[in-house]
């Protein structure tokens, strides 16, 4: 991945380039320059992807919830097989199938990743009240195939995301018209380019999101970090904030910059003692959506962490009833 970027670069400062004019079908902001680049992380370049998805493999019955069954289960992404854990509740499903939710894990090392651990509380809330829950491992992590390039760099865990959406709306027990999307940390950010790459997503909602501009996050979130939070991108930042100074380049690949096409309600919780990820991040976002006219909700949560552990079951219910709202 980094040897295509620099390439990239080499080849724009001897005065090449891909380029690729403006027209009408292009949603880039109108202060963008004439022509530019379309980069391989560009959302332009995502929403060219095929997502065909495949049927969904039910790998093995697990211990059941308290009023649905857990699943591990598989489908396919770029010919890769990719893991899941999938939730369905009890009972008869509704004449037109159960609502869905594509659940976006944050950040976990991908060789530590399993399935069935981390985030059991916050997929609970959701699969215990009626919705078909669909969580699926990225490809790199836990058994999944391919390699894990990380979440900022490359497209690939949000095309595995937008196959798994594909593969659950041919799932027997799901209303295909009624899927919607959570988002945590490195899965906010998942979540908001899905969410405007694909008009499959009815709502969304995001706690703690990584989902501010590219512009900021290259130019000092990222740099901050820890080597080990960023060493699968396979990518030096820092050498891409020193080729580059085109903003087109950072708003072609910043789901922000295409709000105007997001594809539903988007509900936002932020703790402000967060210190994994500035709650700064959701405040823009919330700024920039209520410029562009877009329905939201944000809330914060004063000193909670990262996880909005002081406050979890208030911000979980305000996550049920704003998915009630638009998937029931």
């Amino acid at each position: 991945m980094a040897k295509s970027f620099l390439l990239l670069f080499a080849v724009l400062s001897l005065g090449g380039g891909l380029f690729w004019p403006l027209n009408k079908e292009n949603h880039f902001k109108k202060s963008l320059k004439p022509s530019f680049y379309q980069h391989p992380l560009s959302i332009e370049a995502l929403r060219k992807t095929d997502f065909p998805g495949s049927k969904i493999i039910i790998e093995k019955k697990l211990e059941p919830g308290s009023n649905y069954d857990r699943f591990l289960a598989s489908y396919r992404s770029q010919g890769l097989k990719i893991y899941a854990l999938l939730t369905v509740p009890f009972g008869k499903k509704p004449e037109n199938g159960w609502p869905a939710i594509i659940f976006n894990h944050g950040y976990i090392p991908p060789r530590e990743y399993k399935t069935t651990e981390k985030y059991l509380a916050y997929t609970d809330g959701f699969s215990r009240n009626g919705y078909v829950v669909f969580k699926p491992d990225y490809r790199g992590h836990g058994n999944s195939e391919g390699e894990a390039r990380g979440g900022y760099g490359s497209n690939d865990y949000s095309i595995d995301i937008l196959n798994s959406i594909s593969s659950i709306k041919n799932y027997n027990d799901v209303n295909s018209e009624k899927i919607g999307m959570w988002g945590h940390s490195m899965g906010g950010q998942l979540t908001l380019r899905c969410m405007v790459a694909s008009k499959d997503i009815k709502a969304g909602v995001v706690w703690a999101g990584v989902v501010a501009p590219y512009s900021d996050l290259v130019g000092g979130w990222l740099k901050k970090k820890p080597s080990a939070v960023y060493a699968s991108e396979n990518i030096s930042w820092e050498e891409i904030k020193e080729k580059s100074k085109d903003s087109a380049l950072w708003d072609s690949v910043s789901p922000n910059s295409f709000l105007k096409d997001l594809s539903g309600p988007i509900q936002l919780h932020h703790g402000t003692g967060d210190k994994v990820v500035p709650y700064q991040f959701s405040e823009k976002l919330a700024d920039q959506l209520k410029k562009e006219g877009k329905d939201y909700e944000y809330y914060t949560y004063e000193e909670d962490n990262h996880n909005i552990s002081a406050n979890f079951g208030k911000a979980m219910r305000r996550s049920v009833e704003f998915f009630d709202k638009y998937l029931k």
